[in-house]
């Protein structure tokens, strides 16, 4: 008879070594980035979710940092854009492994005492779907599906949405999506008014005008200030903007807009302008986007 030890089964002292040696790579092995989506390589356990959008098919990766059976409130952590990293090797990225990503949310989870899950963005972390197309509506419905899907798998009460960057796109994109499962969402140094975005930096910058294309040089973004309509009522529901007066990769001029257009709406919206960090000042001190996040999942 066979002993079982975690992800081993002990046949003798060979077998032993032989999957402990798997399981150790499969937890240090590179993930992968920009890859088609394979059902058949999406089967990591407690780490990959297969979601079919639509027409569309995803493998979404999420690295959780607690338990999240039956979690009452979990908080949902999207990044910001990876531009440098999509472009190296996997095994030159920092942190680019599950292991690494399963220990950054650990640690996160600890901080701020209630679990924290990451969900990878398509194109990144070992996601399917191409990063260079972020920002389209595709990413959004696929991260969209794979929030319903953690939802029926841990059966899970509510959301905190905590993005920063692109990854507070994302959170903005989920609201409108009409989701009735966010208890808050903290959007830091978003990105808003896409197109119009791109334009005052492209300006700023001495570039010449490409009108109608997002920074990312394509058509037709999905742009959460143009879909504000679609974000479910919610009275106790709480939503913040945050961000530094000073960004110069998120122009608070369009948090500040994107933040009065959800007022309008009839939505418990906050501005918070903070502190951001020189020379940009797109990165926030103090991390208030998770201390904020943590405030609203306790």
């Amino acid at each position: 008879m066979g002993r079982t030890f975690g992800t081993c089964v002990l046949f003798g002292l060979t077998m032993v070594c032989a999957s402990w040696a798997q399981a150790f790579n499969d937890a240090t092995t590179p993930l992968r980035w920009n890859t088609p989506a394979d059902r058949a390589t999406c089967t990591e356990p407690g780490s990959a979710l297969w979601v079919e959008a639509g027409r569309a098919e995803a493998c979404i990766r999420y690295f959780a940092g607690g338990a999240l059976e039956h979690a009452p409130v979990v908080i949902v952590m999207f990044h910001g854009d990876r531009t440098t990293e999509m472009n190296r090797a996997p095994q030159a990225i920092a942190g680019n492994t599950l292991a690494a990503k399963v220990n950054q949310a650990r640690a996160l989870t600890k901080r701020v005492g209630v679990p924290l899950v990451i969900v990878a963005r398509p194109g990144t972390y070992g996601s399917s779907g191409d990063h260079g197309q972020r920002r389209q509506a595709q990413e959004f419905i696929a991260l969209n599906g794979a929030l319903d899907q953690l939802r029926e798998r841990y059966g899970i009460g509510q959301f905190v949405l905590l993005g920063h960057s692109g990854g507070a796109t994302v959170a903005a994109a989920l609201l409108t999506l009409g989701r009735t499962d966010v208890k808050c969402a903290v959007m830091t140094s978003g990105a808003f008014s896409l197109v119009q975005r791109a334009q005052m930096i492209r300006q700023s910058k001495g570039l010449p005008s490409r009108p109608g294309r997002d920074t990312n040089g394509l058509l037709h973004p999905y742009d959460p200030a143009q879909h504000i309509a679609g974000i479910a009522a919610a009275p106790t529901r709480q939503l913040y903007v945050i961000g530094s007066t000073g960004d110069q990769i998120a122009p608070f001029a369009l948090q500040k807009a994107f933040f009065q257009a959800l007022m309008r709406a009839g939505h418990q919206a906050h501005l918070i302008r903070a502190q951001g960090v020189p020379t940009t000042f797109h990165q926030l001190r103090h991390d208030i986007g998770l201390k904020t996040a943590a405030q609203c999942a306790g």
